[in-house]
């Protein structure tokens, strides 16, 4: 039996720079790599064929975190139909984002591709060279309020994993642009394929993008950065369903609510309010997928004042309800 023909080849430009994040190319190229060998389009049961590439503006070796180096090819003259360029982010997006020869690329080529996508904070990239403006876009949590800044003329969706506005898709930090690569691949080949190559990764879920970057916010935080305000995380923890007022914080930390309140976002991203609630809510999830508590008994626990509210919450941050984050356990 003749095996069918692949679909029409897709073209995937990965564009790197020295100090880029790996895991922002590795883990989507994956995704794509792992689709072409084991996944069928839904429409027409067809082989997939993604055809993955890497460049850079500068050196064709280059250096990323983890010690790691990568063999790029340079910047194309032209695209060929069908053609996605994803900016992944990293360490040197601030010299990327300063890289004429790059952003004069990517304005040049932006009609031609297909799709535009950041992953991380290499929307910074894209802002500067123009394609984020009026647009909707998300980044890395801790890059959300210098992206807003000085980019005013984008929305920065900073709870999204993943933003899709027209041609362009950007995604939040690090293994967040797996969900963005996982996202393309529904939109080119339907959602079937996109779970078969998740289940061949041996991933959970594919999340939503709507779906809140912060899941079990604490974790994430960067402790030597932060580390002033690690013993004040744990302190919520241990005292979650009490008053967590920003001038109860303040006081606990031993400042003054106006040092404190601008301290603190300074080094962790977010206002105080924000972490308080995200720590309820990762702390309500628990209770929720270990325990048959009622949710009201849950809600108390935690701080809220009401179901109605951790459920609110909870919508916010996970795009489900309390009751569903019960029943997927």
């Amino acid at each position: 039996m003749l095996t069918p023909a692949p679909t029409r080849p897709r073209h995937i430009v990965f564009l790197v720079f020295e100090r880029f994040q790996v895991l922002d190319l590795a883990g989507p190229m994956q995704v794509f790599l792992s689709a072409s060998e084991h996944a069928r389009d839904a429409a027409t049961g067809r082989p997939i064929d993604y055809r993955v590439s890497v460049v850079s503006s500068g050196p064709n070796r280059v250096r990323g975190s983890l010690s790691l180096a990568i063999d790029a090819e340079p910047l194309p003259s032209a695209l060929v139909p069908g053609t996605t360029v994803m900016v992944v982010g990293g360490r040197g997006v601030e010299a990327a984002s300063q890289d004429l020869v790059l952003i004069d690329w990517l304005r040049r080529h932006a009609d031609e591709a297909e799709r535009i996508c950041s992953v991380c904070n290499g929307a910074i990239v894209l802002a500067r060279a123009g394609l984020l403006a009026g647009k909707r876009a998300t980044t890395h949590w801790v890059d959300c309020d210098k992206l807003q800044r000085n980019f005013r003329d984008v929305t920065v969706d900073r709870d999204a994993i993943y933003v899709r506005d027209g041609k362009i898709w950007s995604s939040a930090g690090v293994s967040a642009g797996i969900d963005l690569a996982l996202a393309l691949l529904a939109d080119d080949h339907g959602e079937a394929a996109a779970t078969v190559t998740a289940k061949w990764m041996v991933l959970y879920v594919k999340r939503p993008g709507s779906q809140s970057q912060f899941s079990e916010f604490i974790e994430t935080i960067d402790h030597e950065k932060a580390g002033a305000f690690a013993e004040l995380h744990h302190w919520i923890l241990r005292n979650i369903r009490r008053d967590l007022s920003v001038p109860r914080l303040a006081a606990q930390a031993g400042m003054s609510e106006r040092t404190f309140a601008r301290k603190y976002r300074r080094l962790i991203g977010v206002p105080p309010a924000e972490t308080v609630k995200r720590l309820r809510a990762d702390t309500a999830r628990h209770h929720l997928r270990t325990s048959t508590l009622p949710l009201k008994t849950v809600a108390d626990r935690c701080g809220f004042g009401s179901v109605e509210q951790m459920n609110r919450v909870h919508l916010k941050f996970y795009g489900l309800t309390s009751r569903t984050l019960r029943d997927i356990g």
